[in-house]
């Protein structure tokens, strides 16, 4: 995939998240499948702070001074530290959409970036400015996976009958 395409896909995900969990009822965002899972409103804030901390930072960090220290990130501490499940579910889809608007507009707007340029990571050696745009696509992925995972479990756990006719999940 080139990078144009990574970068649409990348619009087009903001727009599926938004769709997914917008007007979902407060039961179903809050729910847990199995202890230690997140909930919906833990999934679109953990989004949220990767969309502005993780992903679109690092590609505007290797991309401008491939040399500087990465700031270090928690995104598993993030959910207690910052109160994940204390949030406004609406505000908290919203801000997501207004951060992947911004992410992708900054990436439209770049000129001739130097894609092959990378960050020497102490643990993981060269991290290019490629490979996060590539892994963030991936992390929407995982993460629509995950937000499908959710709403089927909930169908599954608040229903009487089988969903086997449906076909294996």
């Amino acid at each position: 995939m080139n990078t144009e395409s990574i970068v649409s896909e990348l619009q087009r995900n903001g727009e599926v998240i938004r769709q997914l969990l917008t007007h979902t009822p407060r039961k179903v965002y809050t729910y847990r499948y199995a202890p230690g899972k997140w909930s919906l409103l833990e999934v679109i804030c953990h989004l949220y702070d990767e969309e502005r901390e993780d992903f679109r930072a690092r590609v505007k960090q290797i991309l401008s001074d491939p040399t500087e220290p990465w700031v270090k990130i928690d995104p598993p501490a993030w959910v207690y530290d910052r109160h994940y499940a204390k949030q406004d579910f609406e505000k908290k889809i919203q801000e997501f959409v207004i951060e992947r608007d911004r992410s992708v507009a900054w990436l439209n707007s770049l000129k001739d970036p130097k894609w092959e340029n990378y960050f020497v990571h102490p643990k993981v050696g060269p991290v290019s400015a490629q490979l996060i745009l590539e892994n963030w696509l991936a992390h929407d992925l995982l993460h629509i996976r995950q937000i499908l995972r959710i709403k089927y479990e909930y169908l599954k756990a608040n229903i009487s009958n089988p969903l086997d006719y449906a076909g294996e999940w």
